[in-house]
């Protein structure tokens, strides 16, 4: 792949000196969805595949960016003292953000530079390509420039972009995955203190199987944000009562015992969703340090169920093929991941019994939905990096 972006580059700027290539991943989340903006757990990981970035500087202040994955749009240019979010930039005003925040933070970025990007993280489906692509473009710049910003600092400025100058209040999983990957690990983070641990995912007799619905989702147009407010004013109203400050501090009694303090039965499922994740998360962990597959299988189940009816961020194609994933014999368990509206699953499912999986579970569901599924056998990487 190294070899081949080398080329793209050579292609589209028509030179070869001076270019470096990075990589970096999608990621998928296991389990503890919607329950990091809400202070709660998740449990994500890195993926194999990913985004690939070549870059080489320029003698002025240009910044030139194209993207194989999206031809149409020719190559973008812009002046780097003119950071400024444009619809017809497209994909770009992800890292072109990244830019603005770090110089925002006071890193120097005075010399412009001529990028291309490819990327096999399928678009719109949930395994957090916006997120690869910040990062690509936080570690680039942070090599480049030898600004020497720790890493979670990247993350953290990444997440930012996102959130100021996309306009998406997205929590900080998505990005913290991304930058801190580890390979064979998932990563359990607390999203309220960042503090995070490293667990190994050691499946013996198992794979990972992402399904992409091919219902494209939009997370800047979705629900995400009303669902993050109906959390938000949840919140306020248990805190007349209790001293916490985020849902992620509360255990399943704890809200259980307060939630009459919530007026609205709407915001009341909400913020149960957020709890019983949280929780649900945390055990699911400890019962993969135990080697109890089939728990952390029920646990994802029990997951998905949650998303579907508190927090209603599934629809027909997930519910469908997550379904369709449950029944079959060699599923350990199946859920929706990423923010929902359409994306991917992620399923569990016995190693011997992978072909027929894909098969069975494919066929049934382009007959009730009408169109294809596309599944990856996923294996876990490394954080984003200089290749």
């Amino acid at each position: 792949m190294k070899k081949n972006i080398v080329e793209i580059f050579s292609k589209v700027f028509d030179y070869e000196e001076g270019i470096r290539v990075f990589f970096s991943p999608g990621r998928v989340n296991l389990i503890g969805e919607h329950t990091d903006y809400n202070g709660g757990h998740v449990f994500p990981c890195a993926l194999s595949f990913g985004t690939y970035g070549a870059i080489a500087l320029r003698n002025d202040n240009i910044i030139r960016m194209y993207s194989e994955n999206f031809i149409d749009k020719g190559i973008i240019s812009f002046n780097i003292d003119d950071l400024k979010n444009k619809e017809a930039h497209d994909w770009a005003n992800y890292p072109k953000g990244v830019i603005k925040i770090l110089r925002q933070h006071g890193y120097d970025i005075k010399q412009g530079f001529d990028m291309v990007v490819f990327g096999n993280i399928p678009n719109g489906a949930g395994l957090s390509s916006s997120a690869s692509i910040e990062l690509l473009m936080a570690v680039m710049m942070n090599d480049i420039n030898k600004f020497n910003i720790d890493r979670i600092e990247l993350v953290k400025y990444s997440q930012e972009a996102e959130n100021s100058f996309i306009g998406v209040n997205c929590g900080i999983m998505d990005q913290f995955a991304i930058g801190m990957g580890k390979e064979d690990s998932a990563i359990l983070l607390n999203c309220n203190t960042l503090e995070y641990k490293y667990s190994k995912v050691d499946l013996k007799d198992e794979v990972i199987v992402i399904a992409n619905t091919n219902k494209r989702r939009g997370l800047a147009d979705s629900k995400y944000n009303e669902r993050r407010s109906e959390c938000e004013a949840a919140l306020k109203e248990l805190q007349k009562e209790l001293k916490v400050k985020s849902l992620g501090e509360l255990t399943e009694e704890e809200f259980e015992n307060n939630k009459y303090l919530i007026k609205d039965e709407i915001k009341i499922k909400r913020a149960r969703h957020a709890v019983y994740e949280n929780q649900r998360t945390l055990k699911a962990v400890k019962a993969l340090e135990e080697n109890d597959i089939v728990i952390f299988g029920k646990l994802m189940n029990d997951s998905h169920n949650s998303l579907r009816y508190d927090y209603e961020v599934t629809g027909k194609e997930l519910d469908t093929l997550v379904e369709l994933s449950s029944n079959h014999e060699g599923s350990i368990g199946s859920r929706m991941t990423g923010a929902g509206f359409g994306g991917c699953n992620v399923s569990i499912v016995k190693k011997t019994m992978v072909d027929d999986f894909i098969k069975t579970v494919g066929e049934k569901y382009k007959e009730i939905i009408g169109y294809d599924a596309d599944f990856y056998v996923a294996n876990i990487g490394c954080g984003t990096r200089e290749i």
